[in-house]
């Protein structure tokens, strides 16, 4: 007994909030400055098991990968539990789970929900010119309802118009590249790392001018190709004509219209967001800033209608199910919450384990290095949450946006077009992508594994990003 209470002080200090890494507002903060890279590894952890888990046990992965997704986020909890305290790692999974994750899945969710009450009836043959007006309707779109209402809209019918073709690959490929990535870089409602620009200051219009030419240039080209690729892979096929669309075609048509109107309603509730601010109050410690509570509770009321107001007959004969959205939620939660240290070492800039790339950003001077900052932006985009690492390398920039728009607008529109246009190089660069992988595989699409995925992006992205540079970074 006298052992056990000597040695309980000292759990109970385990268990205590921990003065280091408190910040200015009172919160406990990963002292990002004082991580090793060691910290990362279960986030590095839960992308090789993302990567190869359904490649080297399919069975198991399929029934256990959400299970997989908590074990990594806990190898990285505990060890915090056990360095910072207990009560210290509770909050940082708080604080994670709602003002970052909650946020991400309700939006997901929402437009899931909605998008999928859409149908487009009629005979869609999907022919190479057909598949690259939806490619190029989705880009254009994207800008407008953002990547995912964009991605969520049209890859159903992308997928029906074409379930009698033999090669399928490409075309999802090639749509998460163009609709749930590039096409959403010229407002703020395109991507997430663009709105917080925008909070920030940017002007609403700003990315439409400073990303236009580069858009265009990277969209014809993946267009440009892809066309000539279906192309080739058509004739391949031998032209095939489903048989169904030899009789009398239907006319083309949406049903479940007043989707459309929820969507409208999910773009306003995300930008009205941002236009008002409300009390703060505490959950679990996190503080919670009441037009962000709002914004989130709308977004299910939203999905809510949707379900509510379209016909379940409908939904089927879309191929609706709750599957991709699903597998999406349990996936994030691991990644969201293994990759906090990796977020905080970087937000350590140059004091952190991986300063030596935020200061390859800068030359010995101390002025921007352009190519660079579009560089790391995007590779780290590519692994990690685009949001935050867009605001990384903002901050390393100087973080005023004011200066940013005007004599930094090179380099600010360096990180934009990586943040937003890097996202497409893995399938969890941006919300979206996986999404896009896990409805096409519902229908029969056997996609590519998370590296064969990489094979493809690098192989017809980076020449691109390669030419942009060139052009417009040096």
């Amino acid at each position: 007994m006298h052992r056990f209470k000597s040695v309980l002080p000292a759990l109970l200090a385990m268990l205590a909030l921990p003065s280091i890494g408190l910040a200015a507002d009172g919160h406990f903060h990963l002292p990002g400055n004082e991580l090793s890279i060691l910290w990362v590894v279960p986030f590095v952890c839960m992308l090789l098991s993302i990567a190869l888990g359904p490649l080297k046990c399919p069975h198991f992965w399929e029934h256990n990968f959400g299970k997989i997704a908590v074990f990594w986020a806990l190898m990285f909890l505990i060890p915090c539990g056990f360095v910072f305290g207990f009560g210290n790692a509770f909050f940082l999974a708080a604080d994670s789970i709602l003002l970052e994750y909650m946020p991400f899945i309700l939006l997901l969710l929402a437009l899931f929900t909605v998008a999928g009450g859409i149908r487009l009836k009629g005979t869609l043959v999907g022919t190479p010119v057909v598949n690259t007006a939806i490619l190029a309707v989705g880009t254009c779109l994207a800008s407008l309802m953002g990547t995912t209402g964009a991605a969520m809209l049209l890859i159903r019918p992308l997928l029906r118009a074409n379930a009698h073709r033999k090669y399928r690959v490409h075309q999802v490929v090639f749509f998460i590249f163009l609709v749930a990535n590039i096409g959403g870089s010229l407002t703020p409602l395109g991507d997430p790392p663009l709105f917080l620009g925008f909070l920030k200051g940017v002007s609403f219009f700003w990315t439409a001018q400073y990303l236009f030419i580069k858009t265009v240039i990277a969209s014809a080209i993946l267009l440009g190709v892809y066309f000539l690729l279906d192309t080739m892979l058509f004739k391949k096929e031998g032209s095939p004509i489903p048989a169904d669309a030899t009789g009398t075609k239907e006319k083309l048509a949406f049903e479940g219209n007043i989707n459309f109107i929820f969507l409208l309603c999910i773009v306003c509730n995300t930008l009205m967001s941002a236009q008002w601010t409300g009390p703060t109050f505490h959950v679990f410690g996190v503080p919670m800033e009441m037009q962000n509570v709002v914004r989130d509770i709308l977004y299910v009321v939203i999905a809510i209608a949707s379900w509510k107001t379209t016909s379940l007959e409908s939904r089927k004969l879309n191929g609706f199910s709750w599957a991709p959205i699903e597998e999406v939620a349990k996936l994030f939660i691991g990644i969201f919450l293994s990759m906090i240290p990796a977020i905080a070492i970087l937000k350590a800039g140059t004091d952190g384990a991986l300063g030596a790339v935020v200061g390859a950003t800068q030359n010995a001077a101390g002025d921007p290095i352009n190519a660079m900052f579009f560089w790391m932006t995007g590779i780290l985009s590519s692994f990690l949450d685009n949001a935050p690492t867009y605001l990384v390398f903002f901050n390393t920039a100087g973080g005023d946006a004011a200066y940013l728009m005007t004599k930094g607008a090179a380099t600010l529109a360096a990180i934009s077009a990586g943040a937003v246009f890097m996202g497409a190089v893995t399938y969890i660069g941006n919300a979206p992508n996986f999404m896009v992988k896990a409805i096409a595989e519902e229908q029969g699409v056997k996609m590519p594994s998370f590296f064969g995925y990489m094979a493809w992006s690098v192989g017809f992205l980076y020449p691109i990003f390669v030419l942009l540079t060139v052009m417009f970074f040096i």
